[in-house]
């Protein structure tokens, strides 16, 4: 049986210059791995403040290519440091064709591959829909010497669907980067609320699909002009295990680089006693892939 290991999950908060983000994320990348971190993931959309709080034409310059600047700075840690990273970035595929996507890069440095968000957001104060093309790769997993991950991205964190199709490819360990905060003026009659929703969501999964989940937020209050109201970003990065268990949780608003440690033998124990995958009834869920059963 695989061993077991740990992660480490940045919880960053973002800057006005995106070359000085790298710089942070590239530090904290090596401090998880000098503290034992054999996967490290990064936030949503790490080298810059959340753009997508209005719809800016200008916004779309901040996009880079994958492969590009960020991948191959990134690679040069993963390498000297032999650590997996998850790598979340604006990626710019082809003139006016944009996703948000997570490059995986394995512990020498190279590329494993991609995966493009697939459920694309559009809210007051999260325009998403305006900058990014939804992805066209489906529900992927990646091989590291680990075992078995697959990645999704923040809005994706709601679906069941994504999260089972993913663990349905083999992937034992889900990590959800993130960019999710509360508007101040909602913060007092909802906020709580609201939290308490994407961390039962999130370790919903878990449960469900016998398998780790591993989401990692952003913190500090990101306004575009001084007079916005701007989002407040609430951390919580999490771990929680396949019985949906918190194993370790950063704080609201302080920036962390959390360690916890994954253990393949709880995914394989957790699914020999709940059974959710063996007795799944396939030839009854055809409506499943229908918007809606009129």
């Amino acid at each position: 049986m695989a061993r077991a290991f740990k992660v480490g999950l940045v919880q960053m908060a973002m800057g006005p210059d995106p070359r000085a983000n790298l710089d942070q994320a590239a530090a904290r990348v090596e401090e998880a791995a000098e503290r034992g971190a054999e996967i490290v993931c990064l936030p949503e959309l790490f080298r810059t403040p959340y753009f997508c709080q209005s719809e800016t034409h200008a916004h779309f310059d901040l996009a880079e290519p994958v492969p590009g600047p960020s991948t191959e700075r990134l690679g040069a840690v993963a390498k000297a440091r032999k650590v997996a990273v998850v790598a979340p970035l604006f990626e710019r595929r082809a003139p006016g064709l944009y996703h948000n996507s997570a490059a995986v890069l394995d512990g020498g440095g190279s590329l494993s591959g991609t995966y493009r968000k697939m459920h694309i957001p559009d809210d007051p104060c999260f325009f998403e829909k305006f900058y990014f093309t939804p992805g066209d790769l489906g529900f992927r997993t990646f091989d590291l010497p680990t075992g078995r991950i697959g990645v999704l991205i923040c809005w994706d964190q709601w679906y069941p669907e994504a999260a089972r199709l993913t663990a349905l490819a083999g992937a034992e360990l889900l990590f959800y980067p993130t960019a999710i905060g509360w508007h101040p003026s909602e913060k007092a009659e909802f906020g709580a609320a609201q939290r308490d929703a994407w961390r039962t969501i999130q370790r919903s999964h878990a449960i469900a699909n016998g398998c780790y989940v591993a989401a990692v937020n952003r913190v500090g209050h990101e306004r575009e002009t001084p007079s916005d109201d701007g989002l407040e970003f609430w951390g919580t990065t999490f771990l929680c295990d396949p019985y949906g268990v918190v194993v370790a949780e950063a704080s609201i608003d302080r920036e962390e680089v959390l360690l916890a440690e994954v253990d393949p033998g709880r995914v394989e124990e957790a699914r020999r006693h709940w059974p959710f995958l063996r007795d799944r009834r396939v030839d009854a869920y055809g409506g499943i892939t229908q918007r809606f059963l009129d």
